[in-house]
C-alpha cells in the first residue's frame, strides 16, 4: 500500500544518520534556547466558511478611510488596475530565475525596455535592470565608485533619507568603506560624494563641484525628473516605487543605478541589450551580468542577485500606459496639489522651511507627536515626523481638493486651540 506520509522516521533516521548526527534536538543545539520556538500557537483550524467569515470580521477592523499625506521614500499614488492583471499572468509571474535567460526573449525586452525609461529620466547612458531597492542602489554606488577610483572614503550628505543611510552604513560597514557626513572632512581623497534631491526635507538641492577625481552619485524621485532638470551626476540612483508600486505595506519595491558609458562594467546586476539574430531578426540578450550567479563569486560586482524583476515591470507597464502626456499630468498635480496645500497653512500662520520643493515639503507644527495623533483622529495621516517640531508633508495627484482644505481646517483648528 502506498505511503501517502511526505517524511516518515525511517526517512529521518536516514538524514540524520547522513550528517552524523542522532536526533533532531543534537540537531538544533546550536542555537540558543532561548531562541528557539517552543510552539506555533495555533488553533485546531477551521473549515472554509468558518475561515472566510472570521477573515471578514478580522478585515472590519482595518480603518482604511483616512487621507494619506504621508511619504518619505514609499509614495501614496494611483496605480492603474491593468498592472496587477498584467503582472500576475503566469507568463511574468513565476519564482524561475532564467539562467538561460535568451530564451526569455519577453523578459529581455521587459529589462531593456526599463533601461531605455530610466536612462531617458535620469540623462544617463546606461541603467541596470534593476536591483532590490533605492537604499541598496545608493550603497551600490559607492561601491561601484570605490572600485573606479581605487579610494575608500565617501562624504555622504546628511540630508538624505535616513533609511538610505542606515543601509548605507551597513553596506560600507561590510566593505571597509570610510564614511562622513562632515563637510570640512571632504578632501581629495574621496570615492564619491552622494547627495539626494528631493533630499529627506523635500528640498530640491543642486549637485556640489567636485574636489578632485571622485564620482558625483545623485539619490533621485523619479516623479520629480518630469518637470525638473536631473541632477548632473555621474551615477544616479533612486527607487521606482511611484511608478505604479502600491505601498503594500512596505515592499517590495526596486530600485535602479544608471551611469555615464565609461562606468557600465562597474554596475552590479544585469543589463538587457538589443541585437539581431542570424535570420536579421530583433533579438535581446544580457549584454552584462556582472553578478555571482554568473561569474566567479570574486570576479562579481556585487551579490546583489535581487533584480526585482517583476516590479519593474510593473514600472514599465505603468510607464507605457501614461505615455508622456499622462506622465507629465500627473507630475504637475502633483506639485500644484503640494504648492496649493503648503500656501494655505502659510496663509494660516503656518510655516513651511522650503526654499524650493517638488511634491513634499517640511512642516513646522510646534508638537510633532500631538499634530499628528490629533490629525490621525480626525482621520488624516498628516505625514512623517522628522524631530519634535516639524513632519514631512507629502502630497501626490490622488489628493482632492477637498482633502486639502479639510487638512488646513483641521491643522487651523489645533493651532487655535493651544493659543
Amino acid at each position: 500500500m502506498y505511503n501517502f506520509e511526505a517524511l516518515n522516521n525511517e526517512d529521518r533516521n536516514d538524514m540524520l544518520s547522513s550528517i552524523g548526527v542522532k536526533s533532531i534536538d543534537e540537531l538544533f543545539e546550536v542555537i540558543p534556547k532561548q531562541a528557539r520556538m517552543t510552539s506555533l500557537d495555533l488553533n485546531n483550524g477551521n473549515d472554509e466558511i468558518s475561515a472566510q467569515l472570521n477573515l471578514k470580521k478580522l478585515s472590519s477592523m482595518n480603518k482604511t478611510d483616512y487621507s494619506c499625506f504621508m511619504g518619505n521614500g514609499a509614495r501614496n499614488r494611483y496605480v492603474p488596475s491593468l498592472i496587477s492583471d498584467l503582472a500576475s499572468r503566469f507568463e511574468f509571474l513565476s519564482c524561475y530565475t532564467p539562467y538561460q535567460a535568451e530564451i526569455s526573449q519577453g523578459s529581455l525586452e521587459i529589462m531593456y525596455e526599463f533601461q531605455s525609461l530610466m536612462c531617458t529620466l535620469t540623462n544617463q547612458d546606461v541603467s541596470n535592470a534593476s536591483v532590490y531597492d533605492g537604499a541598496s542602489a545608493a550603497a551600490e554606488a559607492i561601491l561601484m565608485s570605490a572600485r573606479l577610483t581605487k579610494k575608500n572614503k565617501v562624504f555622504i550628505d546628511k540630508n538624505i533619507n535616513e533609511n538610505y543611510k542606515k543601509v548605507i552604513k551597513t553596506y560600507l560597514w561590510a566593505n571597509d568603506i570610510e564614511f562622513t557626513f562632515d563637510e570640512n572632512e571632504k578632501d581629495n581623497n574621496l570615492c564619491a560624494q552622494i547627495y539626494q534631491t528631493p533630499n529627506k526635507f523635500g528640498e530640491l538641492v543642486d549637485m556640489p563641484n567636485k574636489i578632485d577625481k571622485e564620482l558625483i552619485i545623485s539619490i533621485v524621485d523619479l516623479m520629480s525628473l518630469v518637470m525638473f532638470e536631473p541632477p548632473k551626476s555621474d551615477i544616479t540612483v533612486g527607487d521606482i516605487q511611484s511608478f505604479g508600486i502600491g505601498l503594500n505595506f512596505g515592499g517590495a519595491y526596486a530600485g535602479f543605478i544608471a551611469c555615464k558609458d565609461a562606468y557600465k562594467r562597474q554596475l552590479p546586476g544585469r543589463i538587457s541589450g538589443k541585437t539581431v539574430d542570424k535570420n536579421g531578426k530583433t533579438a535581446y540578450c544580457l549584454t552584462l551580468q556582472a553578478r555571482e550567479q554568473h561569474i566567479r563569486r570574486e570576479k562579481a560586482t556585487s551579490n546583489i542577485c535581487s533584480n526585482q524583476a517583476l516590479v519593474a515591470f510593473c514600472a514599465n507597464l505603468y510607464l507605457r500606459k501614461l505615455g508622456k502626456t499622462g506622465l507629465i499630468n500627473i507630475a504637475e498635480k502633483s506639485y500644484k496639489n503640494a504648492h496649493k496645500l503648503a500656501e494655505l497653512l502659510k496663509e494660516n500662520c503656518f510655516e513651511i522651511q522650503n526654499k524650493e520643493f517638488f511634491d513634499e515639503f517640511t512642516l513646522e507644527v510646534g508638537n510633532s507627536d500631538k499634530f499628528l495623533a490629533f490629525m490621525k483622529e480626525e482621520k488624516i495621516l498628516a505625514g512623517t515626523k522628522l524631530d519634535n517640531n516639524r513632519i514631512l508633508v507629502s502630497v501626490s495627484e490622488i489628493n482632492t481638493d477637498d482633502e486639502i482644505l479639510n487638512y488646513v481646517n483641521k491643522a487651523k483648528r489645533l493651532s487655535l486651540a493651544r493659543i
